[in-house]
């Protein structure tokens, strides 16, 4: 009896033929012919307004952080709009031209001539998007909820940009209360991604995981300073997500902004 095997990888698909007189058997791997994905890749990103730590903005530098790490998610944190100090450009729509993905703003308060706030990328068709305004902490706040189709994989998903006050554990609080007031009784797959500006044993982080939602970090890893990180405060959370696994980086980089990036990737 003579086998023969062959190993190629189409379109990021490994295929295995086996020829057994005459008769070919196929086999594969973690995905199937037709293209369809079993996981899903999310990242969380405080960008501070594309400046680095070393002082400058440089927007194609933190396209390339994302590029170089494939997400199909992203939230953003600390995004300017047609303000002064990031050269009056929409920091939204340039990520998105340059990612080729869709962009949505949401925005905290009008600052330097534009808009600061926060925003998502998705690689997704997005189905629709809202600002929910939050309690006022130091600054106005809001969460960015963002409603994506991912295709027969994963569903529709409601994904929630999250960028906490970082002054008063009694305000991210009052935060996290509202936010929850927002989401509601929904049933579907929930993401919240971010950088909520507190551990994830401090009381605002707690009063969500007794919510029932799940901190998916597979330890404890530091975010933040990027240059030489002290503290977790940057988090992506899940809940009703129809998954069997995950696995969470934090990944280190130290220049192009002073957060590092989270990145998440979902397994069904």
């Amino acid at each position: 009896m003579r086998i023969m095997i062959k190993f190629c990888k189409p379109m990021n698909t490994w295929v295995f033929s086996f020829l057994v007189f005459g008769s070919s058997v196929l086999v594969f791997g973690e995905t199937d012919p037709s293209g369809e994905r079993n996981s899903l890749k999310i990242l969380s990103y405080n960008i501070k307004h594309g400046r680095g730590m070393d002082g400058r903005v440089d927007l194609k530098r933190t396209a390339e952080v994302i590029r170089s790490l494939s997400p199909d998610l992203v939230t953003l944190q600390e995004v300017d709009k047609n303000c002064t100090r990031s050269g009056s450009i929409d920091l939204t729509q340039e990520l998105a031209g340059i990612l080729k993905m869709e962009g949505r703003f949401g925005k905290f308060m009008n600052f330097q001539g534009g808009e600061y706030g926060m925003a998502v990328l998705s690689k997704f068709p997005i189905i629709s998007h809202q600002v929910h305004v939050l309690p006022r902490g130091a600054e106005p706040r809001c969460a960015l909820e963002v409603r994506v189709n991912s295709g027969k994989d994963w569903g529709e998903i409601h994904l929630f940009g999250i960028h906490h006050d970082w002054t008063r554990e009694n305000l991210r609080l009052s935060q996290c209360k509202a936010l929850l007031k927002k989401i509601g009784k929904e049933t579907g797959p929930v993401i919240l991604a971010g950088d909520f500006n507190a551990g994830r044993k401090s009381q605002s982080v707690r009063f969500l995981v007794d919510s029932g939602f799940e901190i998916l970090t597979n330890d404890q890893t530091n975010t933040f300073p990027s240059d030489k990180p002290r503290v977790e405060i940057d988090f992506i959370m899940g809940k009703g997500l129809p998954l069997s696994r995950f696995t969470h980086k934090v990944v280190a980089e130290k220049i192009a902004s002073d957060h590092r990036p989270v990145l998440v990737e979902l397994f069904k």
